[in-house]
């Protein structure tokens, strides 16, 4: 399927701070290096590489190497976790090797997933993990990035047995106003999707009106989640104005003003500029 067109540059640079740009060369064949100057030429200036499992938080670590606009979230994805069974030790071992790079800022995305592990020795290895996650993240100083995918009450229980660190990251935000309100008590910052703009999904709207406006992240999830008008398409980090001029319209904010608060707040979350 061709890429969509370019959409009209934002005033001002915005980070997607939650992408996956190997998957999106499989899907779409788009090189990382054409991402990053598609990305740019709309005002998308740096971006968060997610990885998921060892080989792809590997190929993070090495993006992040490469390409000066890029940083690293290094870990098991929960879902991943939860298949490894006797073999997570080894992995957790593997992501704490990569956890302490310099250009590594998150430990992420880790978390929950009760949609697509519904076992329930398989979602014990999920909590495992994560616990296992956010030890790591307060011990080298990164930001901890959160799936949450039908696990709202387990993810804050798992947050608050272990300690909240620092900094953390609500990735691709998926809950209520109230879920949003009990995330910022324990000082996330929400980071919305394409998903915000699905006609459907009031209840993320919802949780953007009581987000403060220095704990708004946006993110594509690249090569998925791609936003209204082009949903079913692959997204990719040059479509974030898509999103931004979206969440600009709803919550009644000037678009420069929004772009530079989006490009601080990520900066903060994410432990300084790069």
């Amino acid at each position: 399927m061709p890429l969509p067109d370019r959409p009209d540059p934002l005033p001002s640079p915005v980070v997607d701070t939650h992408c996956h740009l190997d998957v999106t060369q499989e899907v779409s064949g788009l090189e990382p290096a054409d991402a990053l100057a598609r990305a740019a030429s709309v005002g998308v200036t740096r971006l968060v590489q997610v990885g998921c499992d060892v080989e792809g938080s590997r190929w993070a670590v090495a993006a992040a190497q490469r390409f000066d606009a890029v940083v690293a979230s290094v870990a098991l994805h929960p879902n991943d976790a939860a298949r490894l069974g006797a073999g997570l030790a080894d992995g957790l071992a593997a992501i704490e090797a990569l956890a302490g790079a310099d250009r590594v800022r998150g430990v992420g995305e880790t978390g929950l997933d009760y949609f697509r592990t519904t076992e329930a020795d398989a979602q014990a290895r999920q909590r495992e993990s994560f616990a296992a996650h956010i030890a790591l993240a307060g011990r080298y100083d990164k930001t901890l990035v959160i799936h949450d995918r039908d696990a709202h009450a387990d993810v804050l229980d798992v947050l608050d047995a272990e300690g909240v660190p620092d900094r953390m990251v609500m990735h691709c935000y998926s809950g209520d106003a109230d879920f949003a309100r009990a995330c910022l008590d324990r000082g996330a910052y929400l980071s919305f999707a394409g998903t915000v703009t699905f006609k459907n999904n009031h209840h993320l709207r919802d949780a953007l009106a009581v987000t403060p406006p220095d704990r708004v992240l946006v993110e594509t999830d690249a090569p998925f989640l791609t936003p209204t008008p082009l949903r079913g398409r692959p997204n990719a980090s040059y479509l974030v104005p898509l999103t931004v001029r979206f969440l600009a319209a709803t919550l009644g904010r000037d678009l420069d003003g929004l772009c530079r608060a989006l490009d601080a707040n990520a900066e903060a979350a994410f432990g300084g500029a790069w």
